[in-house]
């Protein structure tokens, strides 16, 4: 099979990935109804994650494993991507998702998302985080990329 990162890009996604502090957790839901964009997806994180030491991918069908994807809020979703922070044996879900293959601007977005999530900051100012604070009721913010 061939391999979807370049020499040249590996070696500048290590560079990038020497950047990260704490571990990541990735965690890939597929289906087989949908296997055009899984397959892709899967070998694309399985060709990414082992060139940090501190990401981990694992690797769930929607439909074997419902209650997680529930509990991820993906269950009717394929591929999706959730990237949340690992310590030790504890995941802490901060709520980024990627539906589909992060191909193209969206692969530059995996990779710095990768790197805020190890950070554990979302480099948002004081002022923005206090607003937040002050939000009195649920705020359900999407971000939609598409290709141009």
């Amino acid at each position: 099979m061939e391999t979807l990162l370049s020499e040249e890009l590996i070696v500048q996604i290590r560079q990038l990935f020497e950047k990260l502090s704490q571990p990541v957790q990735v965690l890939l839901f597929v289906s087989k109804d949908k296997a055009e964009a899984c397959e892709p997806t899967r070998q694309l994180l399985e060709e990414l994650i082992p060139l940090s030491d501190k990401l981990a991918l694992s690797v769930h069908d929607l439909a074997a494993e419902p209650d997680l994807a529930s509990q991820y809020s993906v269950q009717d979703k394929a591929p999706a991507i959730v990237m949340a922070a690992r310590d030790g044996d504890q995941i802490t879900d901060y709520g980024i998702r990627y539906l589909g293959v992060p191909s193209g601007h969206e692969f530059s977005t995996l990779i710095q998302d990768l790197l805020l999530v190890s950070g554990r900051d979302s480099g948002l100012s004081k002022q923005l985080r206090s607003y937040i604070k002050a939000l009195s009721k649920p705020l359900h913010l999407e971000v939609f990329v598409t290709p141009t």
